[in-house]
């Protein structure tokens, strides 16, 4: 019988990481420190799939914010998977899941640092606990006279993944803990950058009550998949994108996983997601387990 607390709750740090913020280098030039055999970073970029030329898309996600829409089926879930998945091999990186569905993310559930399922109590529980580390970090790089953190500070970013936004914001609990989902998510999104906390949501229903305007013009990159209007489509990219020719309306609804990508450069980008079947989630959860063991006393 699993000894997690309830709700999967599974909150690990690395060894006594926040005494270490922000000591000096002890690397020489030319040393690099010591790894794990195929882990990854989360300050790497994350490769997300091939754009129409074939050529691989990337971004990095470090000190950055995603928002992904699109109609139901259209391949959001591939995004997301692949997002978590780089986090999983990534041991600087911690990870906290929220899932309405509970089964999106919830295969990554035994790795997770956090993971929240459908009720809502324990989604603004675990919001409050996030903002708190945020404030808790903005005082130590304060007190460290910086303005974030940086690789080698030994304090680990914390990728909060959100699936379905509108189920904790528009569909579940009264709505004053809706309003307080979006107020908490809101303030994560606009504060959380430079702590190390990457906030990526998604959303089936691209709509100005479930993703408003002060909400999603804080997040730097977008991604649209289908949309069934233009306007859907431009409060994913944000407004007047699809005037331009870039809409998501135009991706037919047979191309799963096709997505208008904005991120580096500044213009949207025709891509296609990489995919991970379940056999390919449960070796990368394997290995995760591998690189995410506790170091040795």
């Amino acid at each position: 019988m699993s000894n997690h607390p309830p709700g999967g709750d599974r909150v690990r740090r690395r060894r006594s990481h926040l005494p270490r913020l922000f000591r000096k280098p002890t690397l020489t030039t030319g040393e690099t420190a010591s790894v794990p055999v195929g882990a990854l970073s989360i300050y790497e970029p994350i490769h997300l799939g091939i754009d129409e030329d074939g050529q691989p898309v990337a971004v990095t996600l470090m000190y950055r914010n995603l928002l992904a829409g699109g109609e139901p089926g259209s391949g959001k879930s591939s995004v997301l998977n692949i997002i978590v998945g780089h986090g999983a091999l990534s041991p600087d990186c911690r990870l906290w899941l929220f899932d309405g569905k509970r089964v999106e993310l919830g295969p990554w559930r035994d790795i997770a640092d956090v993971f929240v399922g459908s009720n809502p109590d324990h989604a603004i529980q675990k919001l409050r606990e996030l903002q708190t580390e945020m404030d808790t970090r903005y005082a130590l790089i304060e007190a460290a006279h910086r303005r974030k953190i940086a690789r080698h500070d030994g304090l680990d970013a914390i990728l909060c993944v959100i699936d379905e936004l509108a189920y904790f914001t528009v569909t579940t609990g009264t709505k004053d803990q809706q309003e307080e989902v979006r107020i908490l998510i809101r303030d994560l999104v606009a504060r959380g950058r430079a702590a190390g906390v990457i906030v990526i949501a998604a959303t089936q229903r691209p709509s100005a009550d479930i993703i408003p305007t002060s909400l999603r013009d804080l997040f730097g990159y977008r991604m649209a998949f289908r949309c069934t209007t233009d306007s859907s489509s431009d409060i994913i990219l944000s407004q007047g994108w699809a005037g331009q020719g870039y809409s998501a309306k135009t991706i037919r609804p047979e191309a799963i996983g096709q997505a208008w990508l904005l991120a580096e450069g500044g213009f949207p980008r025709r891509m296609r997601c990489a995919y991970l079947n379940d056999a390919h989630i449960r070796t990368l959860i394997s290995h995760a387990k591998h690189l995410r063991r506790p170091p040795a006393a």
